[in-house]
């Protein structure tokens, strides 16, 4: 009985309750699209590089050392001997080692140097490899292979040349040994999306003629360059995958208490987790921007029925002189809220969903930032609610006017 007359009630409002239901649904859907872009974020973050055990460089601190290895933000304070890495190749309980060499650029994007082995090693997202849009790796000592972004925004094509800049912010270029693009590669939202690969032999030879810094006065032709000893003195940092996930500690003890050199090795999970500690304190704005809108939205919802009782007094009046108790004039105010955040929670879940539908490839490619479609987790649905529960308590202000109506007040109201 009440059902029906709450739903007769809102049909006669059609109006207004539709757009009421619309705002709800609106600010249900953005508080729970928030949601899902905070873990889909949060889950793409530590998906930036995957199925690698430890990370190896000078001794600093975890985050400063995941930062310029894997963010290619920041410099080493030190690099790694090759000595060093030959040592911790060696153990028994190294699977494979990719060694890194950073300290150049090309506009503003890193160079990194490293080996062919870095592209089957390398994973994000879970375990995915790293996929060619365009081209091949390196196959030449002057090959290299560019981001997905930095095709984008410098419009390189494969067989494009790149000079490679000393430094980060240097005028001073490696321009007697251009490089040429041999592939580039898709879109991963990690990282290498910015970043210019070469081989750890070619950052050895563009520095050939190179000492202390600064560019000697003499230059070796390339033909002669091709033909020297290119092993490294030292390298940036190195990603190490071991045996068995039972040795990742041993090992990672063994690297910290390393006599010959201060080095340290950083779990990439837990470097991550500290890492997003610092930068996901935007979480709790965002969070609470959105529920700021979902309250909005109920006390639109509660102003509407203020609004609205006004024209419903003769309404009331009516049902109190047909017997009516004003409890049941309260409870079916309340039941209206309650129904009108039902439906918009319901609508504004739909909305989200079809939303991810439709945006999901299209944020996957621009952003590499993965939405998940999956059911309503506990957590949703205790948000849906305490929606419906919030809309029912700011009904009561208003249904509390109403039932402080009095009988002899209704009637007295013109039509």
């Amino acid at each position: 009985m009440i059902l029906r007359l709450v739903l007769g009630s809102l049909t006669a409002r059609a109006l207004t309750v539709g757009m009421t239901i619309l705002s709800i649904a609106l600010s249900v859907a953005l508080f729970l699209g928030v949601e899902k872009v905070r873990t889909g974020a949060r889950a793409s973050f530590a998906d930036t590089i995957s199925d690698t055990d430890l990370i190896v460089g000078a001794r600093s601190g975890s985050v400063q050392l995941l930062l310029y290895s894997v963010f290619r933000i920041g410099n080493a304070t030190n690099n790694v001997t090759w000595q060093s890495y030959q040592d911790i190749a060696a153990r028994d309980e190294v699977d494979w080692i990719v060694p890194m060499s950073l300290g150049d650029s090309h506009k503003q994007f890193r160079v990194m140097g490293t080996t062919p082995e870095f592209f089957e090693r390398y994973k994000y997202r879970g375990g995915r490899p790293l996929a060619f849009a365009e081209g091949a790796g390196l196959g030449d000592l002057y090959d290299a292979v560019i981001g997905a972004d930095v095709a984008q925004a410098l419009g390189y094509t494969v067989d494009a040349p790149i000079v490679v800049a000393h430094g980060l912010a240097s005028f001073t270029e490696h321009d007697d040994q251009p490089f040429r693009v041999a592939g580039i590669l898709a879109k991963t939202g990690t990282p290498v999306d910015r970043t210019v690969i070469v081989g750890l032999d070619a950052i050895e030879a563009i520095h050939v003629d190179w000492k202390s810094g600064a560019k000697s006065g003499s230059v070796t032709p390339t033909e002669v360059i091709r033909q020297m000893d290119l092993e490294p003195a030292a390298i940036t940092a190195a990603l190490v995958g071991v045996k068995s996930r039972l040795q990742v500690f041993r090992l990672q003890r063994w690297i910290n208490e390393y006599p010959q050199e201060p080095l340290l090795a950083v779990l990439p999970g837990v470097a991550l987790q500290e890492l997003w500690q610092i930068v996901g304190v935007a979480e709790t704005a965002l969070i609470g921007v959105s529920g700021m809108v979902v309250v909005t939205a109920l006390i639109g919802m509660m102003a509407m029925i203020f609004s609205s009782l006004n024209e419903r007094r003769r309404e009331m009046a009516i049902w109190r002189a047909m017997g009516a108790r004003p409890g049941v004039i309260l409870g079916l105010l309340v039941a209206e809220a309650a129904c009108m955040a039902a439906i918009g929670a319901v609508l504004g879940v739909a909305l989200l969903y079809g939303a991810l539908w439709l945006a999901r490839p299209f944020v996957d490619q621009a952003f590499g930032l993965w939405l998940p479609i999956e059911p309503p987790s506990l957590q949703e649905l205790r948000v849906l609610l305490a929606v419906i529960g919030a809309a029912a308590l700011a009904s009561l202000l208003p249904a509390l006017r109403a039932y402080r109506l009095s009988l002899a007040d209704g009637m007295m109201v013109k039509i």
